[in-house]
């Protein structure tokens, strides 16, 4: 009996290396906006609220130099930072919220795991994510959202087409800013400060212990400086690759 469950143990663990190996590549989708017809240029700023906290310094930079984001929020996020979603409600004019899905699982209908993260590991479970985040935004009374960021920013080129068939474009980004927060202040400011015209950059705003936070603001503020303006991804034509916003 023991030989037998050693060896059906042995053939279930060849067959998930098999389906592994063969399992379609992810992938991490960019994301650029229409150039300025004129000027010195403008970039969209979106920032990704996975869970935890908020950091009040990048969001009262936003704020006190009326610098315009995306916000992209999960259901996590959302029950536990009232106070922000107040903040950013009052400023309709900077901020959009959009779907960072319920409870941010990656957009992957395959088991696997992505920087340490289990994928939603089949179809139904990448459409609860992305639904149940679409649910969680319409609790706060904002729009609903047209736009979806999954966990990781990485998805399998299947869930891409489901999440295609809700109704969502997908955001991915051009310029990294942040390295997932875990850069620091000099090089997250450096990223963010060489943007260009028509660049999509990606940040964090829910972890205010980070250094990257503080190179965040230092990243925009020189990009104030030199002139270049900030858009939301609602106002401004978005153009991303592998099938997202086609």
């Amino acid at each position: 009996m023991r030989l037998l469950q050693k060896h059906l143990c042995t053939i279930a663990v060849s067959v998930a290396l098999i389906s592994g190996a063969h399992a379609a590549p992810l992938v991490e989708p960019t994301l650029h906006i229409k150039p300025a017809a004129s000027g010195t240029g403008r970039v969209a700023l979106t920032l990704d609220a996975c869970g935890g906290k908020t950091d009040t310094r990048i969001l009262s930079a936003l704020v006190d130099n009326k610098i315009p984001a995306t916000i992209f929020v999960t259901g996590i996020w959302l029950k536990r930072n009232a106070e922000a979603v107040a903040i950013m409600r009052a400023h309709p004019d900077l901020f959009e919220l959009e779907n960072h899905g319920g409870r941010h699982v990656p957009a992957v209908d395959t088991p696997r795991k992505i920087y340490g993260i289990s994928s939603a590991g089949s179809p139904e479970a990448v459409l609860a994510e992305v639904e149940s985040g679409a649910a969680a935004l319409a609790t706060t009374g904002e729009p609903a959202p047209k736009w979806f960021r999954g966990a990781t920013a990485e998805y399998s080129p299947s869930a891409i087409a489901m999440i295609r068939k809700l109704g969502f474009k997908i955001a991915g980004f051009s310029i990294n800013g942040d390295g997932g927060s875990l850069l620091g202040a000099k090089e997250t400011a450096r990223r963010i400060a060489a943007a260009k015209d028509g660049d999509v950059i990606i940040s964090h705003i829910n972890q205010p212990t980070h250094a990257a936070g503080e190179g965040v603001v230092q990243g925009l503020l020189a990009l104030k400086d030199k002139g270049m303006t900030f858009v939301r991804l609602d106002d401004a034509d978005g153009t991303g690759d592998h099938g997202t916003t086609e």
